[in-house]
């Protein structure tokens, strides 16, 4: 193909040079004259890791050319990468001035063009900039319209300062943001034989994968360093400690409890916390992030009591009550934490969970529900029906056997719904639907 880099910084360069050891035409644009000297004697303008020979290869080739112009030329490319950046302003902003730039510059070059050039930006940038920032700016500028005269796409990089060479040829997936099939099947035809998969989704959700992705690293550094500033002052290895979590790929390195939703409860987790928390205070320790834990699940019941009495209905119906379906322990569970939270209110609850009979608890189950929710028990009811009866706004915090049923019966039709746990299409297509996290 006929590729150009825009932005020969770290990404842009191990893009560029690796795209044009691969077979491609690279053309490769930036204003820092500095670079473009470098790449031309064959140098590479970063310190990376085989970097260097890449550079060399793509330079004897004669594929890669560089330059300081964005002109015409540029709309004669197959692929256009835009890898400028996007840096913090003094409030923790990104900077977009380098993207708006770039993007009449590129739009300016594409107004005479014939084929279908394809945008593709892989700066890191807020949700909603592609769409709202570079492709109003395509289009004035090139007198085009999207998916018509040209592509967009938002690809985000998955490169580590150190491996990016190994990175760019071992990708995690590919995954591309776009609303355009022969923009996605464009780029799927450089990338489609890397490994992982290649996946397409919107714009948004492909800008904001790349900000949680490095947010999520930053938590798991961040989490390691805890346990070990806290495991120091214990006389414990916390190396060892963390390579053996590493190993449970079952629950702790896996999909397992990163699915948005509700609340954590139970008698373990938030127990275990406190316990690390009062080791930590113990030990004159400080344990940020693990104290935001407590902090942030707190505002995720409060965030659903806010949507409850948002709703403007006062009669509101539980499906679930216990911390998860299948046990009767009420026990810490965010469920009565916030049916607690609307009680206070003044809201008129009716509760139904098959698996919490008040009558057959025991041990200290029952001893929580006599000394800490003793009204509650009058809310209960074994009828799934009669909550649907009363209810104005349905609080959906488990699923269970017959409430697709119920939600499908006519009496349903207008019911106002707070989904916990994430229904499916059809419920969350109905007026009045209102996800927790979604």
């Amino acid at each position: 193909m006929k590729l150009c880099v825009i932005g020969l910084g770290y990404v842009g360069a191990v893009t560029a040079v690796c795209l044009s050891r691969d077979g491609h035409d690279v053309l490769g644009i930036d204003l820092d004259h500095t670079k473009l000297d470098l790449l031309r004697a064959g140098k590479a303008p970063i310190v990376e890791e085989g970097i260097g020979e890449v550079t060399r290869e793509a330079r004897d080739s004669g594929r890669l050319r560089v330059s300081d112009k964005l002109d015409r030329e540029v709309g004669e490319c197959d692929l256009i990468f835009v890898c400028v950046g996007t840096p913090s302003a003094a409030n923790g902003s990104q900077d977009l001035t380098a993207i708006r730039r770039v993007s009449e510059q590129i739009g300016r070059a594409l107004e005479a063009c014939s084929e279908f050039p394809v945008v593709v930006l892989r700066s890191t940038v807020y949700p909603g900039s592609t769409e709202s920032v570079v492709k109003p700016l395509l289009e004035e500028h090139a007198g085009g319209r999207l998916g018509e005269d040209f592509g967009l796409c938002f690809q985000p990089e998955f490169l580590r300062e150190g491996s990016s060479i190994k990175d760019f040829y071992n990708p995690p997936f590919t995954v591309v943001g776009t609303d355009c099939e022969k923009s996605a099947d464009r780029v799927q035809a450089l990338f489609g034989d890397f490994p992982g998969d290649f996946v397409t989704t919107s714009f948004a959700a492909a800008e904001m994968l790349k900000l949680t992705c490095n947010v999520f690293h930053a938590l798991k550094i961040s989490f390691a360093n805890e346990v070990g500033r806290l495991g120091r002052s214990l006389g414990v290895d916390s190396r060892e400690v963390m390579s053996l979590v590493c190993r449970d790929t079952s629950l702790n390195i896996s999909p397992a409890y990163l699915r948005p939703g509700f609340a954590y409860g139970g008698s373990c987790l938030p127990k275990d916390l406190r316990a690390m928390l009062y080791l930590a205070k113990h030990n004159d320790i400080e344990l940020p992030v693990m104290q935001g834990v407590q902090q942030t699940n707190v505002l995720q019941i409060q965030h659903a009591a806010d949507m409850v009495m948002r709703s403007g209905s006062r009669k509101v119906g539980f499906v679930g009550l216990s911390f998860k379906p299948g046990t009767d322990d009420l026990r810490e569970s965010p469920l009565v934490a916030l049916a607690e939270t609307l009680i206070g209110k003044g809201y008129d609850l009716r509760i139904h969970d098959p698996a919490v009979n008040v009558a057959r608890l025991i041990g200290a189950n029952k001893r929580f529900i006599e000394e800490t929710i003793p009204h509650i028990e009058s809310m209960l009811t074994e009828d799934l029906g009669g909550v649907f009866d009363h209810a104005e706004v349905l609080v959906v915090g488990q699923n269970h056997a017959d409430l697709a049923a119920q939600l499908a019966a006519p009496r349903a039709k207008d019911l106002k719904i707070v989904d916990l746990i994430g229904l499916g299409s059809t419920d969350s297509a109905r007026a009045g639907y209102q996800g927790v996290c979604w």
